[in-house]
């Protein structure tokens, strides 16, 4: 190659460079910022409005609690465009949605635990009035885990017992339960797994979880002989937003034995709306998830699905709580059904 040659090919690459360049830039910064559409291929404010018609709020609970991810499996199977649309919304928890549900705007609908309503009786006595249920979602049942040396419930009295972080079902409801008993302890929120560790060198006398059994903390954790749970008896101080219920062996198989239930009481989840007019928009959208929900719960109990849905009864009741009214519709559409066919 000749020097002439070189010096002017050179010369052509050193005025083509900016050029490069300046197009490798361009190409980056069109893909760092992808184009808008245009203007025509924004919704029309009719589409909008049709939209903003069938799109409810369902406030859910914490990221990592079950409630959440129960409200994002609603969302997946009523989900039918702009005729049905669940946004489910990360709160502070399920105890926390009820002030959700009667004071946020874009809030239909609410997970929450039934003894929510207990704090809601002074500042809001129609609250009763003001909520009603559309499904009871399952049961949480109370686990009270002690040390060997705790005997009775009444042990307990003035010693450490753990509820969990702020915000859980176990930190709201476990305190109203022991103040019910009428046991005052020593209530710390922190993680039951550090709780748990302390348990175990004896720094902790008990931890209180409410949620669905079995839990893996006691399922799959090697336990000391001793540890065990308390029995709680159901009377008359919980029949008005609790249930009975047990823990059984074969749950537990490490820590109740065989021929041995452990009563105990449980605190319903529930999925409830706030009871909005008759006719008005809001409570068309409520009786329309309802139709959704409902006629597609099989779904939710397919593979894939929290087991949780497989226990579901869209009849049971609520203790404390009126079922809706678009709820009790269907129901008895469906038993009208029913009755004709045979």
């Amino acid at each position: 190659m000749s020097t002439l040659f070189k010096s002017r090919l050179l010369l052509v690459l050193s005025m083509l460079a900016p050029v490069m360049l300046a197009l490798q830039f361009a190409e980056v910064g069109a893909q760092a910022q992808p184009a808008r559409p245009p203007r025509s291929g924004l919704a029309s404010e009719t589409q909008k409005e049709r939209m903003n018609a069938w799109t409810v709020g369902l406030a859910g609970g914490l990221l990592e609690g079950a409630p959440i991810r129960l409200a994002a499996e609603i969302a997946r199977v009523v989900d039918d465009g702009p005729n049905m649309l669940v946004l489910p919304i990360v709160t502070r928890g399920a105890t926390e949605n009820m002030n959700a549900l009667l004071y946020l705007r874009g809030v239909d609908m609410a997970i929450i635990n039934s003894d929510a309503l207990e704090e809601y009786k002074l500042q809001a006595p129609d609250v009763q009035h003001r909520v009603v249920y559309l499904l009871n979602l399952f049961p949480s049942e109370l686990h009270i885990f002690v040390r060997p040396e705790i005997t009775s419930l009444q042990d307990l009295a003035g010693k450490k017992v753990n509820f969990n972080t702020l915000g859980t079902a176990a930190a709201y409801s476990g305190p109203l339960i022991f103040s019910r008993l009428g046991i005052d302890v020593e209530k710390t929120f922190i993680p039951h797994q550090v709780a748990l560790e302390q348990m175990r060198k004896g720094e902790m006398a008990a931890v209180v979880f409410i949620t669905s059994k079995p839990v893996d903390a006691f399922l799959r954790g090697r336990w000391e002989p001793g540890f065990k749970f308390l029995p709680v008896a159901y009377e008359s101080k919980f029949e008005d937003y609790y249930l009975p219920a047990v823990l059984e062996p074969s749950e537990y198989p490490n820590l109740i034995k065989q021929g041995e239930r452990v009563s105990t009481i449980a605190v319903p989840t529930v999925l409830v709306a706030f009871n909005w007019p008759a006719q008005s928009n809001r409570y068309q959208r409520v009786a329309r998830f309802v139709d959704y929900l409902f006629s597609r719960i099989d779904r939710l109990q397919a593979t894939g699905f929290d087991p949780k849905w497989k226990s579901i009864n869209l009849a049971a009741t609520v203790p404390g709580l009126a079922r809706s009214s678009a709820a009790q519709a269907w129901l008895d559409r469906q038993a009208r059904t029913k009755q004709a066919s045979q």
